[in-house]
C-alpha cells in the first residue's frame, strides 16, 4: 500500500492519502480542507479516489469531505453513527473558526470490526470513543499502519474536556483497542508527527505502561473503572 500524509487547514491536521499499488485506487482519510492540495497529489500520482474516510466529526477532520466527494465522485464512509450530531453541525463548527465545512450523509456509518476496501487494500475499523463518542480508527494489518485521528499523539493523548469527551473511555480505547494491535504498528495522529504503539507504551506519560500502573489509584471511585496494564 502506498501512503502519504499532508497537513491541511490552519490547524495542520494530518490528511492521509492511501493507494493500492496494483489498481491505483485511493482512499483519503480526514480531508478537513485545502482540497486543492489533496487533488493535486492524487493527480500527480495518477490515483483515482474511491473512498473518503473520516475519523470523527470535528470540522478540521471532516469539513472538506462533502466537497471532495462532490468533486471526485468518491463515496464517504464513517465515522460511527454516534458522530451524526457533530457531522450535522459542521457548517456551524466551521463558521466559528473561519473554515468552510459542509455536513454530509455518509454512504455508510461504520462500526467496530467493519472493513473498508479500496482497490485490493483493506482497512479494519476500530470504534475508539473518548475524544468524541463516535470516533473511529483505521488499521492496515498488511502495512502495519494505523490512522487514529485525535485519540492518541506522540507523548500525549486527545482532548476529552468537552461534552463529547470522556477521559476513562479515552484511556480504555488507547490501551484496549490500539495498543493490542502490536508494538511494531506505526500510527498517524490527527496532528503532529508519527509514532508507534510500542514507543507510546514505553514513553507516553499519560497512557504508557508506567502511567497505566497508577491509573487505578487515580481513578478510584470512578464508575466502571478497571484500567490496568494492556493485556492484563
Amino acid at each position: 500500500m502506498l501512503f502519504d500524509c499532508m497537513p491541511v487547514t490552519r490547524f495542520e491536521q494530518n490528511c492521509s492519502i492511501l493507494a493500492c499499488e496494483r489498481t491505483n485506487k485511493a482512499a483519503v482519510i480526514d480531508p478537513g480542507g485545502d482540497l486543492e492540495l489533496i487533488e493535486n497529489l492524487l493527480e500527480l500520482q495518477d490515483l483515482s479516489l474511491e473512498v473518503i474516510l473520516v475519523t470523527h466529526g470535528h470540522m478540521d477532520h471532516a469539513g472538506g469531505a462533502a466537497a471532495l466527494a462532490a468533486r471526485t465522485g468518491a463515496r464517504i464512509e464513517g465515522p460511527h453513527q454516534r458522530e451524526a450530531h457533530l457531522i450535522d453541525k459542521l457548517p456551524e463548527q466551521g463558521a466559528r473558526f473561519g473554515l468552510k465545512a459542509q455536513r454530509y450523509v455518509p454512504y455508510r456509518w461504520l462500526d467496530d470490526g467493519d472493513r473498508v476496501r479500496f482497490g485490493d487494500e483493506e482497512l479494519q475499523v476500530l470504534h475508539c470513543p473518548g475524544h468524541t463518542r463516535g470516533h473511529v480508527a483505521y488499521f492496515s494489518a498488511a502495512s502495519r499502519l494505523a490512522f487514529v485521528g485525535d485519540i492518541l499523539f506522540r507523548h500525549t493523548i486527545g482532548a476529552w474536556e468537552h461534552a463529547d469527551g470522556d477521559l476513562v473511555t479515552l484511556v480504555h480505547s488507547i490501551r484496549d483497542k490500539l495498543f493490542p494491535l502490536g508494538d511494531d504498528v506505526r500510527f498517524v495522529p490527527g496532528h503532529g508527527e508519527m509514532s508507534s504503539f510500542g514507543h507510546e507504551r514505553e514513553a507516553n506519560p499519560f497512557v504508557g505502561d508506567a502511567a497505566a500502573a497508577k491509573w487505578p489509584a487515580r481513578m478510584q471511585g470512578a464508575p466502571g473503572c478497571s484500567i490496568g496494564t494492556s493485556g492484563s
